[in-house]
Protein backbone atom coordinates (compact mmCIF):
# COMPACT_ATOMS: atom_id res chain seq x y z
CA UNK A 1 0.00 0.00 0.00
CA UNK A 2 1.33 3.42 -0.84
CA UNK A 3 1.67 5.53 2.35
CA UNK A 4 2.96 8.90 1.01
CA UNK A 5 2.47 10.09 -2.50
CA UNK A 6 4.45 13.11 -3.21
CA UNK A 7 4.22 16.03 -6.32
CA UNK A 8 6.38 19.01 -6.49
CA UNK A 9 6.06 21.41 -10.01
CA UNK A 10 3.94 19.69 -11.84
CA UNK A 11 0.77 22.49 -13.00
CA UNK A 12 -1.07 23.82 -9.75
CA UNK A 13 1.12 21.12 -7.11
CA UNK A 14 3.70 23.32 -6.45
CA UNK A 15 5.22 21.06 -3.43
CA UNK A 16 2.14 18.62 -2.54
CA UNK A 17 2.91 15.61 -0.10
CA UNK A 18 -0.02 13.60 1.40
CA UNK A 19 -0.36 10.79 3.80
CA UNK A 20 -2.67 7.83 2.04
CA UNK A 21 -4.92 4.85 3.87
CA UNK A 22 -6.64 2.51 2.36
CA UNK A 23 -9.82 4.58 1.03
CA UNK A 24 -8.84 8.03 0.32
CA UNK A 25 -10.66 10.84 -0.64
CA UNK A 26 -9.56 13.67 -3.02
CA UNK A 27 -11.84 16.88 -3.10
CA UNK A 28 -12.56 19.85 -3.22
CA UNK A 29 -14.00 23.02 -5.59
CA UNK A 30 -13.26 23.43 -8.94
CA UNK A 31 -9.86 23.96 -10.41
CA UNK A 32 -8.16 23.60 -7.10
CA UNK A 33 -5.67 20.78 -8.31
CA UNK A 34 -7.96 17.75 -8.07
CA UNK A 35 -7.08 16.78 -12.26
CA UNK A 36 -3.08 17.64 -11.71
CA UNK A 37 -2.96 15.33 -8.79
CA UNK A 38 -4.70 12.28 -10.93
CA UNK A 39 -2.97 13.17 -13.86
CA UNK A 40 0.42 12.83 -11.60
CA UNK A 41 -0.61 9.57 -10.69
CA UNK A 42 -1.27 8.60 -14.06
CA UNK A 43 2.46 10.39 -14.88
CA UNK A 44 3.88 7.40 -11.78
CA UNK A 45 2.32 4.54 -13.47
CA UNK A 46 3.83 5.52 -16.60
CA UNK A 47 7.18 5.54 -16.01
CA UNK A 48 6.64 1.92 -15.38
CA UNK A 49 5.52 1.69 -18.77
CA UNK A 50 8.10 3.95 -20.73
CA UNK A 51 5.56 6.37 -21.68
CA UNK A 52 6.16 9.51 -19.21
CA UNK A 53 7.92 11.48 -21.51
CA UNK A 54 4.89 11.22 -24.65
CA UNK A 55 2.12 11.99 -22.52
CA UNK A 56 3.99 14.68 -21.38
CA UNK A 57 4.50 15.49 -24.66
CA UNK A 58 0.77 15.10 -25.04
CA UNK A 59 -0.18 17.86 -22.35
CA UNK A 60 1.86 20.03 -24.29
CA UNK A 61 5.68 19.62 -22.94
CA UNK A 62 7.18 20.24 -20.05
CA UNK A 63 7.12 23.94 -20.22
CA UNK A 64 3.20 23.57 -20.17
CA UNK A 65 2.89 21.55 -17.09
CA UNK A 66 5.45 22.89 -15.00
CA UNK A 67 4.16 25.27 -12.38
CA UNK A 68 3.74 28.53 -13.65
CA UNK A 69 4.10 30.45 -10.62
CA UNK A 70 7.36 31.86 -8.56
CA UNK A 71 9.69 28.96 -6.79
CA UNK A 72 8.77 30.87 -3.52
CA UNK A 73 6.34 32.83 -2.05
CA UNK A 74 7.70 35.91 0.26
CA UNK A 75 6.00 36.51 3.29
CA UNK A 76 4.95 39.88 1.64
CA UNK A 77 3.25 38.03 -1.22
CA UNK A 78 1.48 35.81 0.97
CA UNK A 79 -0.05 38.69 3.19
CA UNK A 80 -1.35 40.52 -0.18
CA UNK A 81 1.60 43.53 0.79
CA UNK A 82 3.53 42.56 -2.48
CA UNK A 83 2.84 41.74 -5.85
CA UNK A 84 3.50 38.00 -6.53
CA UNK A 85 6.36 38.37 -8.67
CA UNK A 86 9.65 36.01 -9.56
CA UNK A 87 12.67 35.77 -7.88
CA UNK A 88 16.14 34.51 -8.16
CA UNK A 89 16.19 31.06 -8.64
CA UNK A 90 18.04 28.62 -6.22
CA UNK A 91 17.31 25.67 -7.49
CA UNK A 92 17.10 24.24 -10.90
CA UNK A 93 13.35 23.74 -12.95
CA UNK A 94 12.31 20.61 -11.83
CA UNK A 95 9.38 18.48 -12.21
CA UNK A 96 9.50 15.73 -9.61
CA UNK A 97 6.89 12.65 -8.69
CA UNK A 98 7.69 10.27 -5.79
CA UNK A 99 5.87 7.81 -3.54
CA UNK A 100 7.01 5.66 -0.75
CA UNK A 101 5.15 2.66 0.93
CA UNK A 102 6.64 0.14 3.74
CA UNK A 103 8.73 -1.81 1.92
CA UNK A 104 9.86 0.31 -1.22
CA UNK A 105 9.91 3.85 -2.28
CA UNK A 106 10.59 5.64 -5.49
CA UNK A 107 10.94 8.93 -7.38
CA UNK A 108 12.25 10.94 -10.49
CA UNK A 109 13.01 14.61 -11.32
CA UNK A 110 12.41 15.52 -15.06
CA UNK A 111 13.92 18.96 -16.14
CA UNK A 112 14.72 20.87 -18.80
CA UNK A 113 17.05 19.05 -21.83
CA UNK A 114 20.65 20.50 -22.32
CA UNK A 115 20.24 22.85 -25.70
CA UNK A 116 21.80 20.22 -28.90
CA UNK A 117 21.52 19.57 -32.53
CA UNK A 118 18.01 18.24 -32.01
CA UNK A 119 13.81 18.90 -33.28
CA UNK A 120 12.90 17.52 -30.09
CA UNK A 121 14.04 20.39 -27.82
CA UNK A 122 10.74 20.19 -25.44
CA UNK A 123 11.25 16.84 -24.59
CA UNK A 124 12.50 16.90 -20.42
CA UNK A 125 15.14 14.97 -19.51
CA UNK A 126 15.09 12.45 -16.49
CA UNK A 127 17.77 13.70 -14.64
CA UNK A 128 17.31 11.99 -11.10
CA UNK A 129 15.59 8.62 -10.39
CA UNK A 130 16.08 6.59 -6.63
CA UNK A 131 14.61 3.58 -5.33
CA UNK A 132 15.18 2.58 -1.52
CA UNK A 133 13.38 0.70 0.60
CA UNK A 134 11.14 1.78 3.70
CA UNK A 135 9.55 4.69 3.65
CA UNK A 136 12.25 7.58 3.50
CA UNK A 137 15.01 7.79 0.96
CA UNK A 138 18.31 8.01 3.16
CA UNK A 139 22.13 7.14 2.08
CA UNK A 140 21.79 3.89 4.42
CA UNK A 141 18.76 2.43 2.42
CA UNK A 142 19.50 4.03 -0.92
CA UNK A 143 19.04 0.63 -3.37
CA UNK A 144 19.36 2.02 -7.28
CA UNK A 145 19.66 5.52 -8.08
CA UNK A 146 20.34 7.08 -11.51
CA UNK A 147 21.83 10.44 -12.49
CA UNK A 148 22.44 11.60 -15.65
CA UNK A 149 23.28 8.63 -18.07
CA UNK A 150 24.23 6.14 -15.18
CA UNK A 151 22.93 3.97 -13.03
CA UNK A 152 24.30 1.98 -10.20
CA UNK A 153 22.63 -0.96 -7.92
CA UNK A 154 23.78 -2.11 -4.86
CA UNK A 155 24.15 -5.81 -4.42
CA UNK A 156 21.36 -7.56 -1.77
CA UNK A 157 24.01 -10.08 -0.74
CA UNK A 158 27.36 -7.62 -0.28
CA UNK A 159 25.93 -4.42 -0.21
CA UNK A 160 28.36 -2.73 -2.51
CA UNK A 161 27.47 -0.31 -5.33
CA UNK A 162 27.92 -1.89 -9.05
CA UNK A 163 27.21 -0.10 -12.21
CA UNK A 164 24.30 -1.06 -13.52
CA UNK A 165 23.60 0.70 -17.11
CA UNK A 166 25.93 3.73 -18.80
CA UNK A 167 24.88 5.90 -21.11
CA UNK A 168 20.84 5.77 -20.84
CA UNK A 169 19.32 8.63 -22.87
CA UNK A 170 17.40 10.96 -21.38
CA UNK A 171 14.10 9.88 -22.06
CA UNK A 172 14.44 6.72 -20.68
CA UNK A 173 14.01 5.65 -17.14
CA UNK A 174 15.62 2.89 -15.22
CA UNK A 175 12.65 1.44 -14.52
CA UNK A 176 12.13 0.35 -17.81
CA UNK A 177 16.02 -0.33 -18.68
CA UNK A 178 18.15 -1.62 -15.61
CA UNK A 179 14.92 -3.72 -14.04
CA UNK A 180 15.36 -7.61 -14.36
CA UNK A 181 15.91 -10.79 -12.21
CA UNK A 182 20.01 -10.41 -11.83
CA UNK A 183 20.85 -7.01 -11.72
CA UNK A 184 17.94 -5.07 -10.36
CA UNK A 185 15.10 -6.96 -8.97
CA UNK A 186 13.67 -4.06 -6.45
CA UNK A 187 13.27 -2.39 -10.05
CA UNK A 188 11.78 -4.94 -11.59
CA UNK A 189 9.31 -5.51 -8.76
CA UNK A 190 8.57 -2.31 -8.62
CA UNK A 191 7.90 -1.34 -12.07
CA UNK A 192 5.63 -4.59 -12.12
CA UNK A 193 3.55 -3.56 -9.06
CA UNK A 194 3.50 0.23 -10.62
CA UNK A 195 2.43 -0.51 -14.04
CA UNK A 196 -0.43 -2.49 -12.97
CA UNK A 197 -2.25 0.15 -10.92
CA UNK A 198 -5.75 0.57 -11.95
CA UNK A 199 -7.19 4.26 -13.24
CA UNK A 200 -10.98 4.79 -14.10
CA UNK A 201 -12.12 7.68 -15.95
CA UNK A 202 -13.78 7.06 -19.04
CA UNK A 203 -16.16 4.34 -18.45
CA UNK A 204 -18.44 5.43 -21.51
CA UNK A 205 -22.30 5.50 -21.20
CA UNK A 206 -23.24 7.20 -24.33
CA UNK A 207 -26.02 5.43 -26.66
CA UNK A 208 -23.29 3.70 -28.78
CA UNK A 209 -21.25 2.87 -25.95
CA UNK A 210 -19.72 -0.61 -26.22
CA UNK A 211 -21.31 -1.66 -22.83
CA UNK A 212 -25.03 -1.35 -24.48
CA UNK A 213 -24.19 -4.12 -27.37
CA UNK A 214 -23.66 -7.89 -27.47
CA UNK A 215 -19.78 -8.80 -27.38
CA UNK A 216 -17.53 -11.78 -27.85
CA UNK A 217 -16.90 -12.62 -24.61
CA UNK A 218 -13.50 -14.34 -22.63
CA UNK A 219 -12.70 -14.45 -18.82
CA UNK A 220 -12.11 -11.30 -17.99
CA UNK A 221 -10.77 -10.42 -14.50
CA UNK A 222 -10.59 -7.04 -15.74
CA UNK A 223 -13.04 -4.65 -16.85
CA UNK A 224 -11.36 -2.52 -19.62
CA UNK A 225 -10.87 1.51 -18.86
CA UNK A 226 -14.10 1.94 -21.02
CA UNK A 227 -16.49 -0.49 -19.87
CA UNK A 228 -16.16 -2.39 -23.19
CA UNK A 229 -16.43 -5.88 -21.85
CA UNK A 230 -18.98 -5.52 -19.53
CA UNK A 231 -20.81 -8.77 -20.33
CA UNK A 232 -17.85 -10.41 -19.94
CA UNK A 233 -16.62 -8.85 -16.68
CA UNK A 234 -19.40 -9.56 -14.76
CA UNK A 235 -19.87 -12.90 -15.78
CA UNK A 236 -16.08 -13.64 -14.90
CA UNK A 237 -17.11 -12.48 -11.37
CA UNK A 238 -20.02 -14.58 -11.02
CA UNK A 239 -18.05 -17.77 -11.77
CA UNK A 240 -14.60 -16.96 -10.22
CA UNK A 241 -15.05 -13.73 -8.29
CA UNK A 242 -17.47 -12.70 -5.51
CA UNK A 243 -20.46 -13.22 -6.51
CA UNK A 244 -22.43 -12.31 -3.37
CA UNK A 245 -20.93 -9.21 -3.30
CA UNK A 246 -21.80 -8.12 -6.68
CA UNK A 247 -25.69 -9.32 -6.41
CA UNK A 248 -25.69 -7.35 -2.53
CA UNK A 249 -24.37 -4.19 -4.60
CA UNK A 250 -26.46 -4.70 -7.21
CA UNK A 251 -29.88 -4.63 -5.11
CA UNK A 252 -28.22 -2.39 -3.09
CA UNK A 253 -28.77 0.37 -5.34
CA UNK A 254 -31.77 -0.60 -7.15
CA UNK A 255 -34.19 -1.99 -4.94
CA UNK A 256 -33.58 -5.68 -4.74
CA UNK A 257 -33.34 -6.12 -8.68
CA UNK A 258 -30.69 -8.54 -10.10
CA UNK A 259 -28.01 -8.67 -13.09
CA UNK A 260 -27.49 -11.37 -15.46
CA UNK A 261 -25.36 -11.48 -18.25
CA UNK A 262 -27.05 -13.39 -21.84
CA UNK A 263 -25.71 -16.26 -24.04
CA UNK A 264 -24.21 -13.30 -26.24
CA UNK A 265 -22.76 -11.42 -23.18
CA UNK A 266 -25.92 -8.61 -23.12
CA UNK A 267 -25.97 -7.41 -20.03
CA UNK A 268 -29.75 -7.98 -18.02
CA UNK A 269 -31.49 -6.13 -15.38
CA UNK A 270 -34.36 -8.09 -13.59
CA UNK A 271 -36.39 -5.43 -11.56
CA UNK A 272 -39.54 -6.69 -9.66
CA UNK A 273 -42.59 -5.98 -11.51
CA UNK A 274 -41.57 -6.29 -15.09
CA UNK A 275 -41.97 -8.86 -16.75
CA UNK A 276 -38.73 -9.14 -18.63
CA UNK A 277 -35.34 -7.81 -17.98
CA UNK A 278 -34.31 -4.68 -19.12
CA UNK A 279 -30.54 -4.90 -21.62
CA UNK A 280 -28.05 -2.72 -21.86
CA UNK A 281 -29.15 -0.33 -24.66
CA UNK A 282 -32.48 0.64 -22.33
CA UNK A 283 -30.67 1.51 -19.09
CA UNK A 284 -30.15 4.72 -18.24
CA UNK A 285 -26.56 6.38 -17.91
CA UNK A 286 -26.42 6.62 -14.65
CA UNK A 287 -27.64 3.10 -14.19
CA UNK A 288 -25.01 1.44 -16.50
CA UNK A 289 -22.34 3.98 -15.13
CA UNK A 290 -23.26 2.16 -11.43
CA UNK A 291 -23.03 -1.09 -13.01
CA UNK A 292 -19.82 -0.33 -14.49
CA UNK A 293 -18.10 0.28 -11.32
CA UNK A 294 -19.47 -2.16 -9.57
CA UNK A 295 -17.76 -4.75 -12.33
CA UNK A 296 -14.36 -2.41 -11.83
CA UNK A 297 -14.44 -2.48 -7.79
CA UNK A 298 -15.03 -5.81 -7.87
CA UNK A 299 -12.68 -7.51 -9.75
CA UNK A 300 -11.97 -11.08 -9.34
CA UNK A 301 -8.15 -9.80 -9.85
CA UNK A 302 -8.16 -6.69 -8.11
CA UNK A 303 -4.37 -4.16 -8.10
CA UNK A 304 -2.74 -2.57 -5.46
CA UNK A 305 -3.84 0.22 -6.13
CA UNK A 306 -7.29 1.46 -7.96
CA UNK A 307 -7.71 5.00 -8.87
CA UNK A 308 -11.44 6.43 -9.75
CA UNK A 309 -11.77 9.85 -11.22
CA UNK A 310 -15.07 11.22 -10.42
CA UNK A 311 -17.01 7.74 -10.44
CA UNK A 312 -20.24 10.31 -9.55
CA UNK A 313 -20.20 11.72 -13.32
CA UNK A 314 -24.30 10.11 -14.07
CA UNK A 315 -25.77 9.05 -10.74
CA UNK A 316 -28.95 10.06 -9.33
CA UNK A 317 -28.24 11.29 -6.29
CA UNK A 318 -30.05 8.40 -4.59
CA UNK A 319 -26.70 6.24 -5.70
CA UNK A 320 -24.09 7.90 -3.91
CA UNK A 321 -25.02 5.93 -0.50
CA UNK A 322 -24.88 2.40 -2.31
CA UNK A 323 -21.76 3.25 -4.34
CA UNK A 324 -19.78 5.27 -0.70
CA UNK A 325 -20.72 1.72 0.71
CA UNK A 326 -19.50 -0.13 -2.39
CA UNK A 327 -16.58 1.79 -2.28
CA UNK A 328 -15.59 0.83 1.27
CA UNK A 329 -15.97 -2.63 0.39
CA UNK A 330 -13.51 -2.90 -2.67
CA UNK A 331 -10.85 -0.80 -0.31
CA UNK A 332 -10.76 -4.17 1.81
CA UNK A 333 -9.01 -6.02 -1.35
CA UNK A 334 -6.94 -3.10 -2.46
CA UNK A 335 -6.09 0.55 -1.93
CA UNK A 336 -8.49 3.22 -3.83
CA UNK A 337 -7.81 6.82 -4.60
CA UNK A 338 -11.29 8.48 -5.23
CA UNK A 339 -11.38 11.60 -7.17
CA UNK A 340 -14.39 13.65 -6.54
CA UNK A 341 -16.43 16.92 -6.08
CA UNK A 342 -19.44 15.29 -4.85
CA UNK A 343 -20.83 16.54 -1.35
CA UNK A 344 -23.28 13.26 -1.23
CA UNK A 345 -20.31 10.80 -1.93
CA UNK A 346 -17.86 12.65 0.09
CA UNK A 347 -19.95 13.02 3.24
CA UNK A 348 -21.15 9.56 2.67
CA UNK A 349 -17.52 8.31 2.61
CA UNK A 350 -16.37 9.87 5.43
CA UNK A 351 -19.20 8.37 8.06
CA UNK A 352 -18.42 4.89 6.43
CA UNK A 353 -15.21 3.15 7.07
CA UNK A 354 -11.80 4.59 7.74
CA UNK A 355 -11.34 6.77 4.91
CA UNK A 356 -8.33 9.31 4.48
CA UNK A 357 -9.91 13.27 3.61
CA UNK A 358 -7.75 15.17 1.75
CA UNK A 359 -9.62 18.40 0.75
CA UNK A 360 -7.82 20.49 -1.61
CA UNK A 361 -8.06 24.71 -2.10
CA UNK A 362 -6.20 27.06 -4.15
CA UNK A 363 -4.45 29.62 -3.17
CA UNK A 364 -2.37 32.65 -5.24
CA UNK A 365 -2.94 29.22 -8.18
CA UNK A 366 -1.25 27.24 -5.88
CA UNK A 367 -2.96 23.65 -4.11
CA UNK A 368 -2.82 23.47 -0.69
CA UNK A 369 -3.73 20.57 1.46
CA UNK A 370 -6.73 21.99 4.20
CA UNK A 371 -6.03 20.63 7.40
CA UNK A 372 -2.90 18.76 7.07
CA UNK A 373 0.72 18.57 8.16
CA UNK A 374 2.55 17.40 5.44
CA UNK A 375 5.04 14.47 6.43
CA UNK A 376 8.02 13.73 6.18
CA UNK A 377 9.71 13.82 2.53
CA UNK A 378 13.39 13.75 1.13
CA UNK A 379 13.90 14.06 -3.02
CA UNK A 380 16.88 12.97 -4.27
CA UNK A 381 19.40 15.50 -5.13
CA UNK A 382 20.68 16.38 -9.05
Amino acid sequence: MITRLAVSGYRSLRNVIVELGPLNVVTGPNGSGKSSLYRALRLLSEVAQGRVIASLAAEGGLQSTLWAGPEKFSRAMKAGEQPVQGLIRSEPVSLRLGFASDDFGYAIDLGLPVPSRTSFIHDPEVKVEAVWTGQMLGRANLVAERRGSMVRVRSETTGNWRDSFSGMAGFDSMMTHSADRADGLELLLLRERMSRWRFYDDLRTDRLAPARQPQVGTFTPVLAHDGSDIGAAIQTIMEIGEREAFDDAIADAFDGATLGVSENFEIEMRQYGLLRPLLGAELSDGTLRYILLVAALLSPRPPELMILNEPEASLHPDLLAPLARLLVTASRRCQLIVVSHARGLVDALATQGDSTMIELEKHLGETLVRFADPPRWEWPKR
